[in-house]
């Protein structure tokens, strides 16, 4: 290790504290409490250990840091504007927080290089730090030391350790033995309304032990005793907790240490005070020359380690199955063993709920992508979501592509981005659509981030019959269809379910979420194309022979009910379209021609075991909707049905005063 300047690594830290006051007071709004206080634990961080090249943010060996506690922003802000990162100039720091900057309140991955993940709403850094040290692990078991030996290091204060999502994160990955991640809490006693005894006794420090961390606790500002706890961490094989005890807001003489600096600004008088305190005597948003020196030379270290890797992969047997894992899946091979597979299904016609339809599609779409990663929150048997040959990622062990996530669904979530922001994997997995609501605020991040993962929602509606309404999923569909970004499949049969994993994989910067039902449904794509007819998110899937009388538009298992209403209509001289509504924001995006060709001007029906919230852009105020206003029931599935009135003879029944009314 490069020999430390005690005095001039004391003068790092500072340059972040004075950038962080400065850049809050400029926007007069912000939080300088967090960066101020863990200054002295990020710079020895990245002086002496993190390995990362402002030239080439992407390179995938580099170590990742996540700002869990995302309203310290100005920590990350700081630091890479500090190494050199070409798009962090002074004037984005000077516009912290201003419309068309790139210093967003929160840290935004995309926004600026050098921001691995977004984060804010608390305890997301966290588990999405877990989803990414655990690629980690995997990409080492496949391609070695030479290619993925990287760290993960995560700094999360008391909100992030209190959010429900902390602990999922925290004993997944003590069970899973991620020794390549390192957690540095800071522990600095505060909350917003004052001290953390107002709301938490917890032994932070015996809660992670009991989950399987190694856990250390040090004054984080006693720096050498910083840097000797992570040595230490780095030479044990469990993931590390170091609780560093802080002072939010160390350098403020009359305010820190206490709830007043966490979310406002110092104050010119506080701001001098600090400056004086801190024997800086710099203007604001200036910095000396000896500190910029200290901080590009950890900038030219990570260069060299990249180029070094470089050279290594250059070199390697697996350099060309490395490349492959990190680019977007290849779309034309998995058009086509998708349509050859669609072909069969259009010829068999089988009968399968859509859960067991997408286990037959993920046995093409595994066999034809080499990094898809799958899992489940414990309903493996429920979801299916694991392939033939599929092997377990285990403790220590991390060659298999199938994680169980247990009862985690929110870990999952986060975890999931976390992987994908990792790069070198696709990931999905699955759980029931009751708990989206478990999943929602990770769903929601994926979609901010603009993270292709997939969501696998099995049991979409009242169809799961007898479990009840605890389990019945009825608002949820909308829930997830208000989310900007998210593709929301709802596919009526095994072809369609097919067609939507293709579009899923294939989606650059747009998660997705397949509702899948667990009642069987008939095929309903009977014909033989090579056409992904669900791209278009709704079409005609039984036109009239003459100008039609009425639209049936329905998705799902509900697609079935449609056609046997449009069955019911025609023996009554009525022409019925039909149209199937797999996903309806890509419907959305359709030209207007295309949307009216479809749609057509005669009156419609919406027809979906669901709430009709959302069904706006296919239903006039005027048309009508057959679906749930209500919670559902316990009771067999065409029970169900019978009782809340989601029948062809229902449908058939509105169709007919719709005309009449009309007339």
């Amino acid at each position: 290790m490069t020999r430390i300047d005690p005095a001039l690594e004391t003068r790092m830290a500072n340059a972040i504290r004075a950038l962080a006051m400065d850049a809050v007071e400029a926007a007069k709004s912000g939080h300088p409490g967090a960066p101020m206080g863990m200054a002295d634990v990020a710079t020895v961080l990245f002086n002496r250990f993190m390995r990362v090249d402002p030239t080439d943010h992407q390179w995938p060996d580099r170590d990742r840091f996540v700002m869990s506690a995302g309203h310290g922003s100005m920590l990350v802000y700081a630091i890479n504007h500090l190494l050199g990162y070409d798009d962090m100039d002074m004037d984005q720091l000077r516009n912290f927080r201003q419309m068309g900057a790139r210093t967003a309140g929160h840290p935004e991955y995309g926004h600026a290089k050098g921001i691995e993940t977004t984060t804010g709403p608390l305890g997301q850094g966290i588990t999405t730090a877990v989803g990414m040290a655990l690629a980690e692990r995997m990409a080492n078991a496949r391609w070695g030391d030479d290619l993925a030996d990287h760290w993960t290091y995560v700094i999360a204060g008391d909100g992030c350790l209190m959010e429900g999502i902390s602990h999922e994160a925290i004993d997944l990955a003590g069970h899973l033995k991620l020794g390549r991640l390192v957690l540095f809490w800071d522990d600095n006693g505060i909350t917003i309304d004052g001290g953390t005894d107002l709301s938490t006794s917890t032994d932070q420090k015996a809660r992670f032990a009991a989950a399987g961390w190694h856990v250390q606790a040090v004054d984080g500002h006693d720096r050498d005793a910083v840097a000797a706890a992570i040595e230490a961490a780095r030479a044990d094989d469990r993931p590390s907790m170091i609780a560093c005890k802080t002072v939010i807001g160390f350098g403020a003489p009359n305010k820190q240490g206490s709830h007043d600096v966490h979310g406002a600004p110092l104050g010119a008088e506080e701001i001098a005070a600090a400056r004086k305190a801190l024997n800086w005597p710099y203007d604001p948003f200036t910095l000396p020359e000896d500190v910029m020196t200290a901080w590009g030379a950890i900038a030219q270290r990570g260069a060299q380690a990249r180029a070094d890797w470089t050279t290594r992969l250059e070199g390697s047997a697996h350099r060309a199955a490395f490349l492959e894992a990190q680019n977007r899946p290849d779309a034309g091979a998995l058009r086509n063993a998708i349509a050859a597979h669609c072909a069969r299904i259009a010829s068999e016609r089988p009968s399968v709920a859509t859960r067991k339809a997408s286990e037959m599609a993920l046995e093409v779409v595994n066999a034809t992508l080499p990094n898809t990663v799958g899992g489940s929150a414990d309903l493996t048997g429920s979801n299916n979501t694991r392939s033939k040959g599929q092997q377990s990622v285990t403790p220590g062990d991390y060659t298999g592509s199938y994680i169980h996530y247990g009862i985690r669904e929110h870990a999952m979530a986060a975890v999931m981005n976390g992987i994908a922001l990792h790069g070198g994997f696709v990931p999905y997995g699955g759980t029931f659509l009751a708990f989206a609501d478990y999943s929602r605020g990770a769903i929601r991040l994926g979609a901010l981030m603009g993270v292709p993962v997939i969501h696998v929602m099995t049991h979409d509606s009242i169809g799961l019959g007898e479990d009840g309404p605890t389990h019945q999923p009825v608002e949820h569909l909308a829930a997830l269809r208000a989310i900007p970004n998210l593709m929301v499949f709802r596919p009526a049969d095994a072809v369609e379910t097919a067609e939507a994993w293709e579009i899923a994989l294939t989606a650059p910067t747009t998660p997705s979420v397949l509702c899948l039902s667990r009642q069987n449904l008939p095929t309903v794509r009977i014909e033989d194309d090579a056409e992904n007819r669900s791209r278009r998110g709704a079409y005609v899937l039984r036109s009239t022979p003459v100008e039609r009388d009425v639209t049936l538009i329905a998705s799902g298992s509900e697609v079935e009910i449609a056609l046997a209403a449009a069955d019911l209509l025609r023996a009554d001289r009525i022409n019925a379209a039909v149209v199937s509504a797999p996903c309806f924001e890509l419907f959305a995006t359709q030209d207007r021609t295309y949307r009216q060709g479809v749609l057509c001007d005669a009156p419609r029906i919406g027809v979906e075991a669901a709430i009709r919230q959302g069904w706006d852009q296919f239903l006039r105020p005027d048309d009508g909707f057959v679906g749930m206003t209500g919670f559902g029931a316990s009771a067999p599935a065409p029970q169900l049905y019978a009782h809340f009135g989601i029948t062809a003879e229902k449908v058939a029944e509105l169709a007919k005063s719709l005309i009449e009314g009309g007339k």
